[in-house]
């Protein structure tokens, strides 16, 4: 089993950046992928990034490309986050996953994961 730990959530005002980190630990040489997911109030928890072993080597959301850049290896990830903006403001939470797929697309989704960090907040100040 691979365990995730967030870390580097904070406030940050409107095109500032930040990084978040997510450190894993156990059996990492499992992972086939690693994502970050994002939920902001109110709304659903949506796909942002994911660094994948398997599949497209970087996959990310369209609202995010060209801002964050995920990066690492199966034992930390980063997602380097720029330009920020008050809409990016949610709680952002790492996954792993054992799944190996081909197609990039799956790891889009919550339930390709099966590991999940406890989250950590990120707020953009306007």
């Amino acid at each position: 089993q691979v365990r995730v730990v967030e870390s580097g959530g904070g406030l940050v005002q409107a095109g500032g950046s930040l990084r978040l980190s997510c450190a894993a630990s156990g059996r990492t040489f499992t992972t086939a992928a690693m994502g970050w997911f994002r939920q902001a109030p109110g709304k659903e928890r949506e796909f942002v990034a994911a660094l994948t072993w398997t599949a497209t080597n970087t996959i990310y959301a369209d609202s995010v490309k060209g801002r964050f850049d995920i990066s690492g290896d199966k034992n930390v990830m980063y997602l380097q986050m720029n330009n920020l903006s008050p809409a990016d403001t949610a709680v952002y939470t790492c996954a792993a996953t054992t799944l190996t797929y081909r197609i990039g697309a799956y790891y889009q989704t919550s339930r390709t994961y099966n590991s999940w960090g406890q989250g950590t907040q990120v707020t953009v100040s306007s």
